[in-house]
């Protein structure tokens, strides 16, 4: 599958299979977001493979804002995470880097089967407290990664931007068309 394939089918999900992620697929997530383009090229990216300490992670994320019952039950948490962080005296706003790690991370995921939830909503002091996190860095993001267990798929945009579940449990995330967002040679309406 081409990459432009993976992005129409990445979707967000937040319900994971409680099966294990091989290792090898974890470092190789790790390492595109390595890859990823650093503004100078300062790299102030540092990561933390979260596979064991679970609960430390979960604990400190806010789950789907839009849904009555968005937070992932027990049985349906991520197997694994990655915590983004970045060095402060390296660069102080690491946004877009983290960004571009994130997108890498999920992509190549998402290539070897595995679903993913990028996380910006985090109580990030205690969540640097849970994993000993230095003063000296930022959380950038979290990603949530496990097999999964749930269907989101696109649905058009119609003025709300709220994704919500259907009888089923399908999550059902407004997209806005690309007509509606590109502007050729100027900005027009």
């Amino acid at each position: 599958m081409g990459v432009y394939d993976l992005i129409i089918k990445r979707r967000t999900i937040r319900k994971f299979k409680q099966e294990k992620i091989k290792k090898d697929i974890l470092i190789d997530c790790l390492n595109a977001a390595r890859l990823a383009p650093s503004a100078a090229n300062l790299q102030p990216l540092e990561y933390i493979l979260v596979t064991r300490a679970l609960d430390k992670v979960f604990e400190c994320t806010r789950w789907a804002g839009y849904l009555k019952n968005g937070k992932p039950k027990q049985h349906e948490r991520p197997v694994a995470y990655i915590v983004i962080i970045s060095n402060k005296e390296v660069s102080k706003d690491a946004k877009y880097d983290a960004g571009f790690a994130a997108s890498n991370i999920i992509l190549t995921a998402l290539e070897r089967g595995v679903a993913s939830c990028v996380i910006g909503s985090i109580d990030r002091e205690r969540l640097a407290k849970n994993l000993s996190i230095p003063k000296n860095y930022n959380i950038e993001l979290v990603i949530a990664l496990g097999y999964g267990k749930q269907k989101s798929v696109e649905e058009e945009f119609k003025g709300d931007v709220r994704y919500w579940l259907d009888e089923k449990g399908i999550l059902h995330v407004p997209k806005k068309r690309l007509g509606d967002i590109v502007h050729e040679e100027r900005f027009f309406r």
